[in-house]
């Protein structure tokens, strides 16, 4: 699909500044996208993407909010409209991802990843849907474990559950105008601190028998951003893992 099918359109992607967004938003510029890139603290990395998005030949700007301050969410798409125009795709990548089991989980966290992982998606779409533009693709990024359980990330994968819903109800409530996807990625990076070992010891127990990349989830989110006839549609990028559970 690689060529410049996105030109003269322009993406918001949250969390550009590294792992899957980053992977996202270097996939979109290479199609052609001009790309603002939203960071929380990562400046060094969002402007070092910003570097490589520009060397594709796409324009590439960098935005700064906390996601977790309602306030800053709502204000994101203006303010990345300010900088670039019209937004006509939204990537919905930046979480936060911790640990907690039923019996430790606080409010304070529950409150925290609902805040990052779900309510700051929701502004965003509402704020990208109320643009004056003809059309638009959305693409949220969920996690493999939406199906199934995972006890060791209860508020994380809570709030995950609430961004599988906010994107069908947002899918029925923006069409035909903006069309709203997800992607579910599974084992494709490991997590912070661990290296690509992490990845291979558990691959075997998927049904492809091996993992993916980053790159596998740019994919995924560039067909959804070009797809003409499909919306309120998950995409799980886990070599099988949800057909497990």
């Amino acid at each position: 699909m690689h060529g410049r099918g996105l030109e003269g359109r322009t993406a918001l992607v949250t969390g550009a500044g590294k792992r899957l967004g980053r992977a996202i938003a270097l996939r979109l510029a290479r199609e052609g996208a001009d790309v603002v890139i939203h960071y929380r603290s990562s400046e060094d990395e969002a402007e070092a993407t910003r570097g490589e998005i520009e060397e594709l030949g796409s324009e590439a700007w960098t935005v700064q909010a906390d996601l977790g301050e309602p306030a800053q969410a709502a204000e994101l798409v203006s303010r990345a409209a300010a900088v670039a125009g019209p937004l006509g795709i939204l990537i919905n990548s930046a979480s936060i991802f911790d640990t907690s089991s039923v019996d430790d989980v606080t409010f304070d966290q529950v409150t925290q990843n609902m805040a990052v992982n779900a309510w700051a998606p929701l502004e965003l779409m509402r704020h990208f849907a109320a643009q004056d533009i003809d059309e638009g693709q959305i693409v949220n990024l969920l996690d493999t474990r939406v199906i199934g359980a995972d006890p060791a990330h209860v508020a994380y994968i809570i709030s995950k559950h609430a961004l599988a819903q906010f994107t069908n109800l947002a899918a029925l409530e923006y069409g035909p105008r903006i069309a709203v996807n997800a992607v579910a990625p599974g084992l494709v990076l490991p997590p912070p601190g661990k290296d690509e070992s992490y990845l291979a010891d558990l691959a075997g127990n998927l049904p492809l028998q091996r993992h993916g990349g980053a790159e596998d989830v740019a994919d995924a989110a560039a067909y959804l951003v070009t797809a003409r006839f499909v919306t309120g549609q998950v995409i799980y990028v886990d070599g099988g893992r949800h057909l497990r559970e």
